[in-house]
């Protein structure tokens, strides 16, 4: 565990020794990280936000290209987010039903479920800027049989805004040598950031029951 977190502060470091060691195989391996982040709810703690942000400060310093890693990762969320719907429907049901399930963390599941109640269908769009909800969302989209063109243009227009707002900010602003010297300080900024609307709103549940 302290290694994979290790890793995630460090990422931009271990992005470029990777660049440096597979070349241009490195966009597999990140179409790879954001699909498997967002196609199953098993794997929600893989980076999303932090690594786009490192893929566009890398960009800005020229280890590899910004519009192809943004057409490249943007078609992994949409894809991955595919997988996971049609999981949900053809499997979420006897997995949200079941009372003891090793695979997934009923809680997670659950709060993703209150959060479409109140949000609705654009829920897949705010989700992508929350992890843990991020990965549920579209497994519970299927469970719940949102129509299926629907969701594809909540994905598709979600994937984009997901991946272009934090590869630009990557692009940038990680190039600046105070956010060069400090990188690990603001990678864990937008993971705090991005996890503090769902603790906020688990307390306040809480507080309401």
């Amino acid at each position: 565990m302290n290694d994979f977190f290790h890793i995630l502060l460090h990422i931009d470091i271990y992005l470029e020794t990777l660049f440096e060691q597979v070349g241009l195989w490195i966009y597999i391996v990140l179409f790879l990280i954001i699909f498997s982040e967002t196609g199953f709810v098993v794997t929600p703690f893989l980076p999303g936000d932090s690594l786009l942000f490192a893929v566009g400060a890398l960009s800005s310093r020229e280890f590899i290209c910004p519009w192809t890693s943004l057409l490249i990762l943007s078609l992994a969320a949409i894809l991955g987010n595919t997988i996971n719907y049609h999981i949900g429907k053809y499997l979420g049901p006897k997995i949200f039903y079941k009372e003891n399930s090793k695979l997934l963390n009923k809680k997670h599941l659950q709060s993703t479920a209150n959060f479409y109640e109140k949000h609705g269908a654009k829920t897949i769009i705010i989700a992508r800027f929350l992890p843990i909800i991020r990965t549920f969302a579209p497994f519970v989209a299927g469970i719940g049989r949102m129509r299926y063109s629907k969701f594809q243009i909540y994905n598709i227009l979600s994937s984009i805004l997901w991946s272009g707002s934090f590869i630009t900010a990557g692009y940038l602003f990680g190039n600046l040598p105070f956010v060069k010297q400090n990188f690990s300080l603001f990678i864990l900024s937008i993971i705090i950031l991005s996890v503090l609307p769902t603790l906020w709103k688990s307390i306040n549940r809480k507080e309401i029951k």
